[in-house]
């Protein structure tokens, strides 16, 4: 395997060394990766990163690993010795993009802060995720997913009303900010590349992405003074919206954002007069009259299955959906239509279902050309072919402990 990025590719000649470690950095490298970037996986000498011994397991083989390493070469480094932090510094001079989640202190202490990497390489974008952002009192401070979506809001404003703060069951923080940094990365090469400029630092954090999606309720409060609640699955701005259960035990999901759609849902379940009722006509009344407007959608979506449910509101051109689990995901016929997940071959597992790169290029697609790799599996062709390293230098790098 030579360090070639994907022939006609969008992404084809940029070259990522990700550096960082479980989710939202790793997840940038990923995304590029897809998209046609040779993307160089830095793992520690041994048990590589922990995102091998997160979550699901098949016979010690880390699913979400496999996933979330599509497309990249592993290379082990240990960036406790100076000499493993020497090579990084010698990889991050043939990179375009580095992606790193150190603390503020050690990446300065290490020598491996951006304005240090810069001076050799100045056309450098570095991405530097952490708990917390650059800054502050708390900058300093390890972070991981669950404090943002903590502080963003997002906990407060999720659950039942008379329940607690909820957590996603996700890595929801750290996909919004690797979303983030996804494109800022985008827009740093194009300003490099296209306005010959130089590099620059990306700092982003697991607080601030997610925040932005929640910052309604903070217009909220600084206009009206008001702190919104939990709502369970309504929301204040939108009725109907909830989930409802069927009669066959199966949930349904609506939204009646646009007036519109709120009209034909309340047609479509034989309540045509409402139509016509301020209360439910009007948005704000509507809003206001919300569990009225619940009611009327549960109590004839209880009597029905999901299918007869559906097929009423399609053809009522109703916002309606059912819940999905991940096996009925999986046999969505829309879904199976457009290939959303595709089965890849892979060395451990035979081969994985997998869901395929979005958004969708119409003439340079993502494309999965393998998963996660075994723990170095790319030492000699990262560190001879891309570095000139040779068989003594190598030997004895391996041994200190070093790759």
């Amino acid at each position: 395997m030579s360090l070639s990025g994907a022939d006609g590719a969008a992404l084809n000649g940029v070259r990522v060394v990700d550096g960082a470690t479980l989710a939202a950095g790793p997840l940038v490298a990923t995304w590029l990766g897809e998209f046609g970037a040779e993307v160089v996986k830095i793992e520690q000498p041994g048990g590589g990163d922990p995102m091998r011994q997160w979550g699901a397991q098949r016979d010690g083989v880390g699913l979400m690993w496999k996933s979330l390493s599509r497309n990249k070469k592993s290379a082990t480094l240990n960036l406790r010795l100076e000499a493993g932090r020497d090579l990084l510094r010698q990889l991050a001079g043939t990179a375009d993009v580095l992606i790193m989640n150190l603390r503020p202190s050690t990446m300065r202490k290490w020598g491996l802060d951006y304005a240090s990497l810069a001076a050799a390489n100045p056309g450098l974008v570095m991405v530097h995720v952490t708990g917390f952002g650059a800054g502050g009192p708390k900058s300093d401070r390890p972070g991981f997913g669950t404090l943002g979506e903590a502080m963003s809001g997002f906990a407060h404003l999720t659950g039942s009303p008379d329940g607690p703060p909820t957590l996603p069951s996700f890595m929801l923080a750290d996909g919004v900010a690797a979303l983030n940094c996804t494109y800022a990365v985008m827009m740093a090469l194009y300003h490099r590349d296209v306005h010959g400029a130089g590099g620059q630092l990306i700092d982003c954090n697991l607080i601030e992405p997610l925040a932005r999606l929640l910052e309604q309720s903070v217009i909220t409060y600084d206009q009206l003074g008001t702190i919104p609640v939990r709502t369970g699955n309504r929301w204040d701005i939108s009725a109907p919206r909830n989930t409802y259960r069927t009669s066959d035990d199966r949930w349904l999901a609506m939204s009646g954002s646009a007036p519109s759609i709120a009209m034909r849902a309340l047609r479509a379940v034989g309540r045509a007069d409402l139509t016509s009722d301020p209360r439910f006509a009007e948005p704000q009344e509507r809003l206001r009259n919300a569990g009225l407007v619940d009611k009327v959608m549960a109590d004839w979506i209880a009597e029905h299955t999901l299918d007869e449910a559906m097929a009423v509101f399609e053809a009522a051109e109703v916002a309606a959906a059912p819940v999905y689990d991940s096996a009925q995901l999986l046999a969505d016929p829309q879904l199976q239509a457009r290939q959303t997940y595709v089965s890849v071959p892979d060395d451990d597992l035979g081969a994985m279902r997998v869901q395929g790169p979005v958004p969708r290029l119409s003439a340079t697609p993502g494309r999965v050309e393998h998963l996660g790799p075994a723990v170095g599996a790319h030492n000699d062709v990262v560190y001879r072919e891309l570095l000139g390293l040779d068989d003594t230098t190598m030997t004895d790098l391996s041994a200190q402990g070093v790759i």
